[in-house]
């Protein structure tokens, strides 16, 4: 699983132009894991698919779905037919990109969020807590539209590895912090019921950090087709990428933010009714993830 993080490339070039990071405000009380007792809003693994955890009860790590078309299964009990993908997006911000927010940089992308609309894609966004705060009304929108599902990206968007494209490090006594202020700003941006599914800044994690995290209840969502959308300019080359790496089960990563990936929105536009035309059937994660319990 690792070396599948080591090899997406395009993502190393989004993790530097996002290190330079400052330090998340110390003194908030952050909110429970998703795993404790908590308020309603929170996220629950008894009401939502996660997967049971790893050897030695590590947290587990979810790549892709299964690798059926789904026809034989789906006639015999009732479900969907059709092969699944599942489009996610990283609503990456950092810590320290407020002043770069108020000159004008946009880490937003209400266009791409409205083309899913359109088309009637559902969608799965990971989102951190630095994008919900600096745009809390548009968290809230995509945390109230059942086509869209929001999962943590972290707060800081500071790395879980030493060594993960440059990116600032969050400290191991920091790692369940982080991630559990997230879901604090989430709360206080009004998003609804978000996901108990966590994304690791720039793909990167090793055992320690599994380990770190393991109490939290989450499931670790990584993917298995890079969309090369980070820093594009050309977006029938990254449609390309995406056509040719999707297969049953697929979970593709994009991007939501306008200033690192700004052709995103054009390319969902072109690959969504290819792929339909395939024969493939957009899902949230939280499908392929029940599929994979065999409760999709």
């Amino acid at each position: 699983m690792i070396s599948l993080v080591r090899r997406t490339t395009a993502l190393c070039v989004l993790g530097a132009a996002l290190a330079a990071c400052g330090t998340p405000d110390a003194g908030q009380t952050p909110r429970p894991a998703p795993s404790a007792p908590a308020p309603s809003s929170s996220p629950s693994p008894s009401r939502t698919p996660t997967l049971a955890p790893g050897p030695a009860g590590l947290t587990p790590v979810f790549e892709h779905g299964p690798r059926t078309d789904g026809a034989k299964d789906g006639k015999k009990d009732g479900r969907k037919n059709g092969k699944t993908v599942a489009l996610t997006f990283d609503a990456d911000m950092t810590a320290d990109q407020g002043p770069r927010a108020a000159s004008g940089e946009r880490f937003d992308n209400p266009q791409l969020i409205a083309t899913l609309r359109r088309l009637k894609v559902p969608a799965t966004v990971f989102m951190t807590g630095r994008w919900a705060e600096e745009y809390p009304d548009q968290a809230r929108s995509i945390g109230r539209d059942p086509r869209f599902e929001i999962a943590n990206h972290s707060y800081s968007h500071y790395a879980y590895t030493d060594d993960c494209y440059g990116l600032p490090t969050v400290s191991k006594d920091d790692m369940r912090a982080n991630l559990e202020r997230a879901y604090a700003a989430f709360e206080k941006a009004g998003v609804p019921n978000p996901m108990p599914y966590f994304r690791f800044p720039g793909g990167c994690y090793d055992k320690a950090a599994l380990k770190e995290l393991s109490a939290t209840g989450v499931t670790a969502v990584q993917w298995d087709v890079v969309s090369g959308d980070a820093f594009a300019t050309d977006a029938d080359a990254v449609t390309r990428q995406v056509l040719d790496g999707v297969r049953p089960g697929s979970v593709v990563v994009m991007h939501c933010t306008r200033s690192a990936a700004p052709v995103t929105e054009e390319v969902v536009r072109t690959v969504v009714p290819e792929l339909r035309r395939r024969g493939y059937r957009f899902v949230k994660v939280s499908e392929l993830i029940g599929a994979a319990n065999g409760r999709g």
